[in-house]
């Protein structure tokens, strides 16, 4: 591979603008997701939630799961984001429910991506319990939020890379 060329995706953000689709549910499991994946943004050279223009951070707040992929498709159509980070989660219960509700969002979020061409990074908890999902939101570099945040980075920089790729605002 040393001969071979490698586009690698920097974790620089701070030239990028990115939206965060939060879900409200399960808040205090999403609300340690975003901070995060803020925090990590923040790290990469993001400005804060709430600024405007290159390199700056937008929070979306849906009610549940099930609502992130519209908001996410919404915000990546609209040009204002080179990347957007999904941030839910899901918990186990005692129905199916959990099982076509995951299904559905996973797709869903995978299919806004490829129909815009934006990089939507999946950082949705699927866990048994909130025992566990709070285990995955909690601070440090494990934290699922900004797992997702940095790798939202590292493909939005990827895509730019590449021959034809043009910033989503441009």
């Amino acid at each position: 591979m040393r001969d071979t060329p490698v586009i690698e995706g920097a974790t620089d953000a701070s030239g990028l603008r990115v939206g965060l689709v939060v879900s409200a549910y399960h808040r205090a499991v999403t609300a340690a997701l975003c901070d995060g994946a803020l925090e990590a943004l923040r790290d990469a050279g993001a400005r804060g939630a709430g600024t405007e223009g290159a390199g700056s951070t937008t929070v979306i707040e849906v009610p549940g799961a099930f609502e992130i992929p519209l908001a996410a498709r919404r915000a990546a159509e609209s040009g204002r984001f080179d990347a957007v980070v999904c941030l839910g989660c899901i918990v186990r219960g005692e129905t199916p429910h959990f099982d076509y509700l995951a299904s559905a969002v996973a797709h869903a979020i995978a299919a806004a991506s490829q129909a815009t061409g934006v990089p939507m990074t999946f950082g949705v908890l699927t866990t048994n319990t909130l025992e566990e999902a709070a285990a995955r939101a909690g601070d440090g570099p494990s934290n699922k939020g900004r797992e997702a945040a940095l790798a939202a980075v590292q493909l939005a920089n990827v895509l730019g890379s590449l021959p034809g790729a043009h910033p989503a605002g441009a």
